[in-house]
């Protein structure tokens, strides 16, 4: 019986016999990232997968603030942070992305800089009396975006399908070949 343990999301994995050849049924895939400024993420708890459909989510959530102002600043607020944070997510390097272009460590400063942003938008372009529900989206989006990146595991997603075509390559490598 195999009983290899291998370290994901913080937390032990066993696999045994069969179950090993299927590989490791994680959100998290890939080679997690550095930690920004040495501490950052607080913990690994939140799977990548997890926190890029939160991505999306406050994208569109942000966007939905655009049909809830009543004030011109707090529309264009709503298109421009919604836009971004979909923009963002679409082209980073993990898996839920259509290109991916930029590094996760890029991603995970533009999460805190983002979240910062929608706090702080409201407050200074004025629209917090005028569009309080739409102020209100903004400033829970940007909390949230800012609490669940304190907390995500943060993985590139290029350089662990890059190792498993590496080692595919080699398995191909390795493998007999048929007489006809």
């Amino acid at each position: 019986m195999n009983t290899d343990v291998n370290k994901s999301n913080g937390h032990s994995k066993k696999r045994r016999g069969a179950g090993a050849a299927q590989g490791e049924r994680t959100l998290s895939h890939g080679e997690p990232a550095e930690p920004l400024l040495k501490v950052l993420p607080i913990k690994r708890w939140v799977p990548q997968d997890v926190h890029s459909m939160l991505d999306y989510a406050n994208g569109l959530s942000t966007l939905g603030g655009y049909y809830t102002a009543d004030d011109e600043a707090a529309c264009w607020a709503s298109l421009a942070l919604g836009a971004s944070v979909i923009g963002v997510s679409a082209m980073t390097d993990y898996r839920l992305s259509l290109a991916k272009i930029i590094p996760i460590r890029v991603h995970e400063s533009l999460d805190y800089a983002w979240g910062f942003s929608a706090i702080a938008l409201p407050f200074v372009l004025g629209y917090w009396k005028s569009s309080p529900r739409t102020a209100l989206m903004h400033i829970v989006a940007g909390a949230g975006s800012i609490l669940g990146s304190l907390f995500t595991d943060y993985r590139s997603y290029k350089q662990e399908r890059a190792e498993r075509r590496a080692r595919a390559r080699s398995q191909a490598d390795l493998s007999p070949i048929m007489p006809t």
